[in-house]
């Protein structure tokens, strides 16, 4: 019998950097296709991922889950995310959340500015490239790691 070669896997589970400790992470975006795509990706780099299509369901399962991130859409029915950016802020002050706005129709300067002012870390513009979002989780998560000495919380 002949042997075979073994066989390599290409592409698959191999990354450019080592795997962080999972996030939690809460994403909150009207539009379900792109919640559910976030969420897989999300998913897929490993992270505990819950969404919500309202704004009005954010704050408290926000209270209930403690995400380490917060991924909103600016434009929601029931609470805005600047209006949620906001509270977290507000409630949970330095504990709170790693907050990145999203959104595809609030992308002049000026909204930019008010996301910050409103409490928000990062603001980006849909549709966001994976990669960006991956890069802006992956540096929170070592820098959580390298502050505390371990995982984030």
């Amino acid at each position: 019998m002949n042997a075979k070669p073994p066989l390599h896997i290409v592409g698959g589970a191999e990354k450019s950097s080592p795997p962080l400790a999972p996030l939690r992470i809460l994403v909150a975006d009207d539009d379900r296709d792109t919640s559910l795509m976030l969420a897989a990706l999300l998913r897929d780099e490993g992270h505990e991922v819950n969404t919500v299509l309202r704004g009005d369901e954010v704050l408290e399962l926000e209270r209930l889950m403690r995400p380490d991130v917060l991924i909103i859409d600016i434009n929601m029915p029931g609470m805005s995310g600047y209006a949620i950016a906001r509270e977290v802020r507000e409630r949970r002050g330095v504990a709170a959340p790693l907050l990145i706005a999203i959104s595809g129709v609030w992308t002049r300067t000026s909204e930019r500015l008010l996301s910050h002012a409103v409490g928000f870390d990062r603001y980006l513009v849909k549709p966001c490239e994976p990669a960006d979002l991956i890069g802006i989780l992956r540096a929170f998560a070592q820098d959580v790691r390298a502050h505390s000495g371990g995982p984030p919380m």
